[in-house]
């Protein structure tokens, strides 16, 4: 996208499409530095610059960095891989957040942005085209050219995890995250939908996190399934479950694209 040669990992700083980092963006090394650090982010471009370089939990430095270097599928073998944690994606100023699971090793992992390069994605942003919400139907590369209206994008955990299956004490970590964003965007937050039971549950778990007003018995995930969450101000807030966008979902029917276009449309006013 850019004619420019990079690194795999890329560094931050050096002219990735939309790189919200710097090599002044101070690092965290552990889960207490992931706290220090999202609670002192005066703003969601902070979140994401720090998110894009955390290194808290070496079990996924390690992994999502040996695939950017020596796992790199064969069709994408003469591409750089981005190699770091995945930033958010989308409206800075939406009222409306989906959350994933966590990046793909040959996607996000690859291209630096969420939902981007791989089967996922692509279902993904060819509903969000049709309802409104993309300006486009396909999402390849970070500098292509796709924008978001309304929805913003994030993960539950932000790195790409071996086996997809992040461990608990990584999703609690990186739940420290999500949880300022959820705090940045305040009342103005409308509407969260997730993907998957990993996504419902970190949603769940950042905002209990909060102080939020969260139903008891904790609600259960399942497609379509809602409940409504309250800010500390009494704010309210809708929970939408939708299946996951995986090929496991999609390319056995358990999700459709019309079982996702009826969620997505939901999600507005």
């Amino acid at each position: 996208m850019t004619g420019e040669p990079f690194l795999s990992p890329v560094p931050p700083g050096t002219g990735w499409p939309r790189d919200p980092a710097d090599a002044r963006t101070p690092v965290a090394h552990s889960p207490a530095d992931v706290a220090e650090l999202a609670a002192s982010s005066a703003t969601l471009a902070d979140v994401d610059a720090r998110v894009s370089v955390c290194r808290a939990c070496p079990r996924l430095v390690d992994w999502r960095e040996t695939v950017a270097r020596q796992g790199r599928r064969a069709s994408f073998a003469n591409q750089p891989y981005w190699g770091r944690p995945g930033p958010s994606f989308g409206d800075p100023d939406a009222d409306a957040l989906i959350v994933g699971l966590a990046p793909a090793a040959n996607g996000t992992n690859r291209t630096g942005r969420m939902f981007t390069g791989d089967a996922s994605g692509d279902f993904l942003y060819a509903a969000l085209h049709r309802t409104g919400y993309a300006n486009q139907p396909t999402s390849v590369a970070a500098g292509d050219g796709l924008e978001l209206d309304g929805i913003r994008i994030v993960a539950a955990v932000r790195c790409a995890p071996p086996a997809n299956a992040p461990t608990p004490s990584e999703r609690a970590t990186c739940a420290t995250w999500l949880g300022r964003d959820l705090d940045l965007l305040g009342d103005r937050l409308r509407v969260i939908m997730t993907l998957g039971e990993i996504g419902w549950r970190g949603a769940l778990a950042a905002a209990t996190t909060l102080g939020w007003d969260v139903p008891r018995p904790r609600p259960r995930f399942g497609h379509a399934v809602e409940t409504t969450l309250r800010t500390p101000t009494g704010h309210p807030v809708r929970l939408v479950g939708c299946f996951h966008v995986s090929p496991h979902n999609t390319y056995t029917g358990r999700l459709t694209p019309d079982m996702l276009d009826a969620v997505l449309a939901s999600l507005r006013p």
